[in-house]
């Protein structure tokens, strides 16, 4: 007969190092699962945690970096979820983009319970706080239509304004010789020459551009690929006096702003909702305009490129679209219905 005490050393070193593997795949659970993820994927997912900090904190939660502390989902229940959802129509997100970031809380709050974070029955709970169906977003968007709620944000209008040449061109150039005015014309440069989506500009580096070559090499989410735009002589310019005077050597290319008017020392990109919100306090400053957007910046490139008859096969690659359907739209009817029709 064997003595048991022989055996207990070597069982509680087993169990020893079963505690410390547990916990350091807990420490690296959500990293290990967004390596699993494409690049587009972790930078949606990151922007939808950044927001429910966000609620978190005005809460007055403040649980800490969800986004990368398992941890920080510890006593998060269902009501606290269901109260982010409801936040983020009060803040006038569209009901697509709800969606999406609820998707994301419920993924990682899975996580969370794998570790042990968030007990099962309570993401049961979690779980069953779903988006919006089609139906259910029309009726939310009726409503929102009548109480006469502000712009939604994330959500593209169904009547984009399009702006005039000199509108664009006014927009895009009367900027103070500021950091501050540097970093915005750049901005409207690449949204108003270039016709970059929203978030692909936030997510520029400063090394996607070339000033030498007179490049600009940038990922494209939707369609999931490199491109390369040639600099257009505005956009020259405006990153030369920025790269000279304001951006940092290495990381995100459009820094944050302080409330003083000044860039934020530390590499912070401006995100995609400060792009939009800044869109909107120059176009009501210099055209007084409002509720001016980045897609209407896009939506202008791409109508004036068709105004001045660049080819639809041309656009669409330029403009990033993965069929010739979106760039279809920004070719506007002719007057004549039949010009331009040849039958010889």
């Amino acid at each position: 007969m064997s003595d048991p005490l022989t055996h207990q050393p070597t069982e509680l070193a087993t169990l020893l190092a079963g505690r410390i593997a547990d916990e350091q795949a807990r420490l690296r659970l959500f990293a290990d699962y967004r390596e699993r993820k494409a690049p587009h994927t972790v930078r949606r997912q990151r922007a939808a945690l950044r927001l429910f900090g966000e609620y978190l904190a005005e809460a007055g939660l403040s649980p800490g970096n969800v986004a990368e502390a398992v941890e920080a989902w510890r006593g998060l229940s269902w009501g606290i979820i269901a109260g982010f959802r409801q936040w983020l129509l009060g803040q006038g997100y569209s009901i697509g983009s709800v969606n999406v970031r609820l998707s994301t809380v419920r993924t990682y709050a899975t996580l969370a319970t794998q570790a042990g974070v968030i007990a099962p029955e309570q993401l049961l709970l979690i779980k069953s706080v779903r988006g919006y169906s089609r139906r259910e977003a029309k009726h939310l968007d009726e409503q929102r239509a009548q109480a006469e709620q502000p712009c939604r944000r994330g959500h593209k209008a169904a009547a984009p304004l399009t702006l005039t040449q000199r509108q664009a061109t006014t927009l895009r150039d009367n900027h103070p010789d500021t950091p501050q005015g540097r970093r915005d014309r750049l901005l409207l440069c690449l949204l108003l020459d270039h016709g970059l989506r929203c978030g692909e500009v936030g997510g520029l580096q400063v090394t996607d551009l070339d000033l030498t070559a007179g490049e600009l090499r940038f990922y494209r989410p939707k369609v999931d690929k490199v491109q390369t735009h040639t600099l257009s002589r505005a956009t020259r310019l405006a990153v030369a006096a920025y790269f000279e005077q304001d951006a940092l050597p290495l990381g995100p290319l459009l820094r944050r702003s302080l409330k003083s008017g000044r860039l934020a020392a530390a590499a912070v990109a401006m995100s995609e909702r400060a792009i939009t919100a800044r869109v909107g306090v120059l176009g009501r400053a210099i055209l007084g305009l409002a509720g001016l957007s980045a897609h209407d910046c896009r939506h202008t490139w791409a109508t004036l490129a068709t105004r001045s008859g660049t080819p639809l096969d041309r656009l669409q690659d330029a403009g990033g679209w993965a069929s010739p359907a979106m760039p279809l739209r920004y070719i506007e009817a002719a007057k004549i219905a039949n010009q331009g029709v040849r039958l010889e």
